[in-house]
């Protein structure tokens, strides 16, 4: 007999301004009750002393939350020279201390443009990657290293807001797996003097960004289940960038029992992933398979109703 699962059928985007100090599944797992939401997922860990944008999908958005798993992302950063830690940021142990050479604005200003564009990262010990099934941070916490594959991330900019001569802040926009501790340590050792983080901030993914986050006290202070359902963005805004298609009720239901429909559509490219919008409900994605025609991808179960 299948468990049932408990708690409500809700869907939607919750653009969590995650706390620091909480891990991303600490956070979403609060959100996910205080929601009182049956399922719910995030789009991309943010380390514990992290805060800012996290994406929770509730309900059926949890069936789009891959795409933003493969968006940009914007942060911003502080980073102390002169210390290198075994985490690459004020969370981890002291490992090496450097002197911090006479610096200026200008100075870090053209270390940071050697970062940007495409370059080669070695993702850090204390990280959610996994070995052989086990998260490296588990294995690093054992006092274990491990290889890492050298990976190739893009700096699409980075940008020097402030600078105090041991310590400056910048904002970088990055391609996916792009490790900003990485990237802060790389710079300090570019410097001359090492480098870790002392406080990190996500202000965007993908189409989203700072503007109505939501912290988890502001979602704990509204008054009820309404209210807080109405802070949800709609589980279409995860698909907002792919191209819409209109099915009429027929086309619908052949979706619904999987199988291809025609569509009164021109000029659909033959293997491009649509939306699907039956009247002014989303329905899920399709993919195009020939002239006029449009097979399942994605289905929400809200669909068949």
């Amino acid at each position: 007999m299948a468990r049932r699962r408990r708690g409500l059928p809700v869907n939607g985007v919750l653009l969590l301004d995650k706390p620091k100090g909480a891990s991303s599944n600490h956070a979403l797992q609060r959100a996910r009750r205080l929601l009182q939401a049956q399922k719910a997922g995030h789009t991309g860990t943010l380390d514990p002393m992290a805060t800012g944008l996290l994406p929770v999908c509730l309900g059926e958005a949890t069936k789009f939350s891959a795409h933003l798993l493969e968006a940009d992302k914007v942060y911003r950063t502080r980073v102390l020279l002169g210390a290198v830690t075994d985490t690459a940021d004020a969370d981890g142990e002291v490992i090496e201390r450097c002197e911090v050479p006479a610096l200026s604005a200008a100075d870090v200003e053209r270390v940071l443009e050697r970062f940007r564009g495409e370059i080669k990262q070695v993702p850090p010990m204390h990280s959610a990657l996994k070995h052989h099934g086990r998260k490296l941070y588990e294995l690093a916490r054992e006092g274990k290293t491990v290889e890492r594959a050298v990976r190739r991330v893009t700096v699409y900019d980075a940008r020097l807001l402030a600078f105090e001569g041991d310590a400056f802040e910048f904002e970088a926009r990055v391609s996916k797996g792009t490790y900003i501790r990485t990237l802060a340590e790389d710079i300090g050792h570019a410097l001359g003097c090492g480098a870790h983080i002392t406080a990190l901030r996500r202000l965007a993914t993908g189409p989203f960004d700072s503007e109505g986050m939501l912290p988890l006290e502001a979602l704990e202070a509204l008054p009820g289940q309404d209210e807080r359902e109405a802070a949800l963005l709609p589980v279409d805004v995860l698909v907002a960038h792919l191209p819409r298609l209109d099915v009429d009720d027929m086309a619908r239901r052949r979706l619904m029992h999987g199988q291809a429909a025609s569509v009164d559509e021109a000029g659909m490219k033959v293997g491009e992933t649509t939306r699907l919008y039956y009247g002014e409900a989303f329905i899920g994605l399709g993919v195009v398979t020939g002239p006029q025609e449009v097979a399942p991808k994605r289905l929400l179960n809200t669909a068949a109703g």
